[in-house]
């Protein structure tokens, strides 16, 4: 139970920020990339002061040896730069340069009720889903090739 309390306290802490800094209007991202037009640098403060942030945090909390509401870190293993990997980290490029959202905007922006945020989201969903099938089904065919 607490570690639903702490992750749903982290998550209204980033959503505010989110709401706060300007994140969650997709204009001020699509106009971050706009670079020969109307370039807004609000993304690249917001990215710095968060990224300062971050640094901070892994010191002090790496520095503890431990988490406070965990018996050990749960960190990712995996180091290759593969295809899934680079595949993935285009199409959510391109996804956030034509739509100006990225899934954490996105789920805060649905408070706004817009019917576009709404489409980005399902289609954001869709897409975890369809990926989550795609690495599951080769597996469960007899004939398919397996992952290694």
């Amino acid at each position: 139970m607490t570690n639903i309390f702490v992750g749903l306290t982290a998550g209204i802490i980033f959503g505010l920020g989110l709401c706060l800094s300007g994140l969650a209007d997709p204009a001020v991202v699509l106009d971050f990339l706009d670079v020969a037009g109307a370039w807004n640098p609000t993304l690249l403060f917001v990215m710095g002061a968060g990224l300062t942030v971050t640094l901070m945090g892994y010191r002090l909390v790496f520095g503890r040896g431990r988490p406070l509401f965990s018996p050990r870190f749960n960190l990712p293993t995996a180091t290759a730069i593969d295809s899934p990997l680079i595949s993935g980290a285009v199409i959510f490029g391109i996804g956030w340069g034509l739509a100006g959202y990225c899934p954490g905007p996105a789920i805060v922006s649905l408070a706004s009720r817009r019917p576009e945020v709404f489409v980005f989201v399902i289609a954001m969903i869709t897409g975890m889903i369809a990926v989550r099938w795609m690495r599951v089904r080769p597996a469960a065919l007899p004939n398919a090739p397996r992952k290694v």
